[in-house]
């Protein structure tokens, strides 16, 4: 065995991971192809927003008068629409003029009452109780020039890019997706939809594995399952390492005969940790293959899924300095018994049930690490500590997938 970390904490293997970032570039792309990608610079707005004083009513504009009293009976002295092509038009005392929703105040005037609450006789308005001056959207109330709005590092969600757009900014720096390459590795497995021969299964891994890049923000790259040879996983690693930015494997890490991707990376690569106290999970690799980062994950479907949602996920997020996407976690009862560990964090699929009396947490199948099924259809992930009591009517937290 070579001469690495074995067996260590969650925090111990992401520190080791961050020591070997992928390379990452940056390109500039329109706003309408950048939902979801990561920011690659501060964003400051170009405009104030609202530019003007505008109105959030359809009504009339008037001057606000704290001695008036109401109805209040005013002449109507013109329209301001939304347009941008208004005539001048100037509010004095004793007059008003109608506006619509987002035109802008007309000099002279401060406050604003809805259409519903006026009556109109021809160039008069009576208004029929004090006018809003809170009903006037102030220039640069949301936003200032010169003012930043968006971080380097934030994910482009659709309300960030709406915002994007109100700044001004046509076109933004982005993070360029990661290539990841996804290898599955053994001789029994077979693609979906082939016959199956007594011993072989059909290949699953790469495809969850393949969602999950995608749910990540980086772009997978499956490569056939490779069999049972060194010289044929060698000749894997080779091509995904000069072709893609990130290696994931799956299967042959942990102690078995046939476990060539913990011997190759032995013998001819660079393993910085090896095993993490997780449960399920607990065999996977990390170190550098042509220095291309390279994670082993395990074999069995679950634990690949929960490594990666462990593991991978966070060094990708940290290699953009991103915030997101990620999971998050809610308190919630444990309403089935989970059996704990004195030294690994325990990640038993539950599902959650919304109650007054806060979220409740079941555990309704088998959670065999090869019960892919058990993962499809659950809410979320236990996360107790080592130690930490998974008896009925504890509090926890839930990783929420």
């Amino acid at each position: 065995m070579v001469d690495c970390p074995y067996f260590i904490t969650v925090e111990e293997a992401m520190a080791i991971c961050q020591k070997s970032p992928p390379q990452i570039e940056v390109e500039t792309l329109p706003i309408w192809e950048s939902t979801g990608r990561i920011l690659a610079e501060d964003l400051a707005s170009k405009v104030d927003d609202p530019p003007f004083d505008n109105s959030s009513m359809d009504g009339f504009a008037c001057r606000f008068d704290s001695d008036a009293t109401y109805p209040l009976t005013l002449t109507i002295v013109g329209m301001q629409a939304a347009t941008g092509a208004n005539k001048p038009l100037t509010v004095g005392d004793g007059q008003a003029a109608r506006i619509m929703t987002g035109a802008p105040m007309p000099p002279g005037s401060d406050a604003i009452l809805p259409i519903e609450r006026c009556r109109v006789d021809q160039d008069n308005v009576t208004l029929l109780e004090a006018p809003k001056p809170h009903f006037v959207r102030r220039q640069g109330e949301n936003l200032q020039h010169g003012h930043i709005a968006l971080k380097k590092g934030q994910q482009l969600t659709p309300s960030r890019l709406g915002l994007c757009a109100t700044m001004g900014h046509a076109t933004v720096a982005v993070y360029r997706r990661l290539k990841v390459a996804i290898l599955s590795t053994g001789d029994e497995l077979k693609p979906p939809g082939e016959s199956l021969t007594h011993g072989e299964i059909y290949e699953s891994n790469s495809y969850g594995l393949a969602g999950l890049v995608e749910w990540a923000g980086h772009t997978p790259v499956r490569f056939p399952a490779v069999a049972d040879s060194m010289d044929s996983l060698r000749q894997a690693l080779n091509e995904a390492s000069s072709t893609c930015d990130v290696i994931l494997t799956s299967g042959g890490v942990s102690m078995g005969e046939f476990d060539y991707v913990r011997r190759l990376m032995e013998e001819e690569g660079d393993i910085h940790f090896w095993r993490m106290k997780i449960r399920p999970g607990s065999p996977p690799l990390f170190g550098t293959w042509s220095s291309t980062p390279l994670f082993g994950l395990p074999g069995n479907p679950v634990s690949s899924h929960v490594v990666f949602r462990m593991l991978v996920a966070p060094y990708l997020r940290h290699a953009l300095g991103s915030d997101g996407p990620k999971e998050w976690t809610v308190r919630a009862k444990l309403c089935d018994p989970v059996k704990s560990t004195k030294d690994c964090v325990t990640l038993r699929r539950v599902t959650l049930v919304s109650t007054e009396e806060g979220m409740m947490a079941y555990q309704p199948r088998h959670q065999g690490s090869g019960n892919i099924e058990s993962l499809a259809s659950a809410h979320g992930l236990t996360l107790l500590q080592p130690g930490q009591s998974g008896e009925v009517g504890t509090w926890i937290d839930v990783l929420v997938l």
